[in-house]
């Protein structure tokens, strides 16, 4: 099933698993037991995105080694998949998404500074996704990140591109240059933000909670 609440992601799906990956870099969603987990808690997260009809998407550049390689989901590690009440459904049981056993990592401070700009967010939470899927590492070290290469970058782009059209989103945010450069030679427009790490947690709140106000309007 490709559904994901309504969604007709299988355009999206057949993407992602036709793009190949160099020998530096992972597929995340293969038929081993992590990939079975990511690709459960990533159609988990669509199916729950989806319902409140999002129409604004944050691009990010590539997974992490500490959030995404891990839970399947962009800017999302163990503490988010694990957070009770749920960050997305609010429920006190959670947001019902399969965790590792014996996680490499449990946090990430991309992942925690992007979720706690969500906590002030209002409206439909955002759809969040790379606009390199598959997770970029150092030659022969897994653990680790390295910047996605400019062809990675175009070949990663239609992927991102057909989710976004899955969800009808209008509204793009580019989550560093890479992200935003992509985007714009597809023809699509991004607010650029600055990406929180390295020092730019503070930055990337402020313009968040700018857009938001930008769209939902001032609260009264």
């Amino acid at each position: 099933m490709n559904g994901a609440g309504g969604v007709d992601t299988a355009r999206f799906w057949s993407l992602l698993r036709e793009l190949p990956a160099p020998e530096d870099a992972e597929f995340l969603y293969g038929a081993d037991p992590a990939g079975r987990l990511r690709t459960a808690n990533l159609r988990r997260y669509l199916e729950l995105i989806a319902r409140g009809r999002p129409r604004v998407m944050l691009v990010g550049e590539a997974p992490g080694y500490r959030g995404h390689t891990v839970s399947g989901i962009s800017f999302t590690s163990v503490r988010q998949l694990t957070a009770r009440p749920g960050l997305i459904t609010g429920d006190p049981a959670g947001d019902g998404f399969r965790v590792p056993e014996h996680p490499a990592f449990g946090w990430e401070a991309s992942s925690a500074v992007v979720w706690g700009a969500m906590a002030a967010w209002r409206g439909a939470l955002p759809l969040f996704w790379p606009i390199y899927p598959h997770h970029p590492h150092a030659p022969g070290r897994p653990a680790s990140n390295r910047t996605p290469r400019a062809s990675e970058v175009a070949a990663g782009a239609p992927v991102a591109l057909a989710l976004a059209e899955a969800f009808g989103i209008t509204t793009y945010v580019a989550v560093g240059r890479k992200a935003e450069a992509a985007l714009a030679r597809g023809g699509v427009p991004a607010r650029p933000v600055r990406h929180p790490a390295q020092g730019g947690a503070r930055i990337f709140t402020r313009q968040l909670a700018e857009l938001n106000e930008e769209l939902a309007g001032p609260v009264e």
